[in-house]
């Protein structure tokens, strides 16, 4: 019976983290190999937590600064609050607890929800389907309606692939992915030059209307924004186009679908 029960998101990152228990592994395999979409976001998390890990590699072995150790906090706090409110002392003496984040000064940890959120999944959904050669969509260009419907269904939302051929870049085709946050429609479209550019839409919970922002994640550029609870994130290598009038243009003919 332990082998029938559904696979869930505990034991997803479990199997991850080399913590899932023996008798699951077999049954979490079959799980992934009938869901190349949940194989990519975890392949997604593995590179992040490698990157964190490589991020926080030049301070693990870094001794704490001696004035900074909790004896020399302790002893400065002790002075100062001499004399004042037992409550006041309280608060500060708990802000010594701070200290427990100095190894993880130099990492901040990814966005759980919002906006913010939004562009990274955007970020880690292109990372993976857009530079794959042999099925970067699972619908192409010429199942454009199929795919509308598809994609409109689950995301229970009217969406559509915008028209971006005025801006250089052709419809490849979409599919829907998997974020921690529930599904989204990725568009996929291939530039002028051979790069290739991503529009990623998912409903959002929180950060409902957000007005557009820019932002850079190492080699590609985001813009992402949200509007009537529906989050649109742009996403490109840095450098090969102006993302902001593509934003723009994407947004327009979003208000009319």
């Amino acid at each position: 019976m332990t082998a029938d029960r559904p696979i869930g998101e505990d034991e997803l990152h479990a199997f991850l983290d080399g913590a899932l228990e023996e008798g699951r592994h077999a049954a979490v395999r079959r799980y992934l190999d009938a869901h190349p979409e949940e194989q990519a976001r975890l392949a997604a998390y593995r590179r992040q937590g490698e990157a964190l890990r490589e991020a926080l590699a030049p301070f693990a072995d870094q001794a704490l600064p001696a004035e900074l150790s909790l004896k020399a906090l302790a002893d400065r706090r002790r002075k100062a609050l001499a004399g004042r409110h037992r409550f006041a002392a309280a608060v500060a003496i708990l802000c010594i607890g701070g200290l427990s984040g100095w190894f993880g000064r130099a990492a901040v940890a990814p966005p759980a929800r919002g906006i913010d959120a939004l562009g990274r999944e955007a970020v880690d959904n292109y990372t993976v389907y857009a530079s794959d050669t042999l099925r970067p969509v699972e619908l192409a260009s010429d199942q454009r309606a199929t795919l509308t419907r598809w994609v409109s269904e689950r995301l229970d939302a009217p969406v559509q692939a915008p028209d971006l051929q005025r801006a250089g870049y052709g419809f490849l085709g979409g599919r829907l992915v998997t974020t921690p946050n529930g599904p989204a429609a990725l568009f996929v479209y291939d530039g002028t030059f051979g790069d290739r550019l991503t529009v990623m839409v998912r409903p959002m919970e929180i950060d409902r209307n957000r007005p557009m922002s820019e932002r850079s994640y190492g080699m590609l550029d985001g813009v992402t924004w949200s509007k009537n609870g529906l989050g649109f994130s742009v996403v490109a290598p840095r450098a090969s186009t102006d993302l902001l009038p593509v934003a723009e243009d994407v947004r327009r003919q979003a208000s009319f679908s």
